[in-house]
């Protein structure tokens, strides 16, 4: 019985050290770290293919997004003005749909008069880089290809408010 216990008591101090430190990538933003944004090259709305790379030396407001998603819907007049202010400094609002159709979201694009580009996700691997777990969600990577800020759901005015000046400034 005492060999038991003891068994588990060091099973249960062992998971406990190896586990160490988080390293999320909302942990290290938590931090006050600027992890480096995951890039894959996916295929374009629209046709040919695209990465975060071809945005190097840009500052990114990379947003994870589907048609059939109603934040996405309300959150789209906030990320279109956070393009065109982007757009004037030299960057971008990156789309990367998923679990969508390429139809379906194109005229979602359409429908909200979204300029920006967009990649799609189709095998999920980039949402899977970045710890995504639904739709919308936003990563504000610098002009050195790094995460500044993170949203896990809806961004608006204020939410860019506060955190644009760091990709700006």
């Amino acid at each position: 019985m005492i060999v038991a216990a003891a068994a588990l008591i060091a099973l249960l101090v062992y998971g406990l050290v190896a586990a160490g430190e988080s390293t999320t990538l909302d942990d290290a933003v938590r931090r006050g770290e600027s992890p480096k944004a995951p890039d894959r090259e996916l295929p374009k709305l629209g046709g040919g293919t695209g990465s975060l790379a071809d945005y190097r030396g840009k500052p990114v407001v990379l947003n994870f997004w589907a048609s059939w998603c109603d934040p996405c819907k309300d959150e789209a007049p906030a990320l279109r003005r956070a393009h065109e202010r982007l757009e004037r400094a030299g960057g971008t609002v990156l789309g990367v749909t998923v679990d969508d159709s390429s139809s379906d979201s194109a005229r979602f694009a359409e429908q909200h008069d979204l300029e920006f580009p967009s990649l799609r996700d189709v095998d999920g691997k980039l949402g899977r880089d970045y710890g995504r777990t639904g739709v919308p969600e936003t990563f504000l990577i610098d002009r050195e290809g790094r995460i500044v800020a993170i949203s896990r759901g809806m961004i608006d005015d204020d939410f860019l408010a506060a955190h644009l000046p760091k990709l700006l400034g």
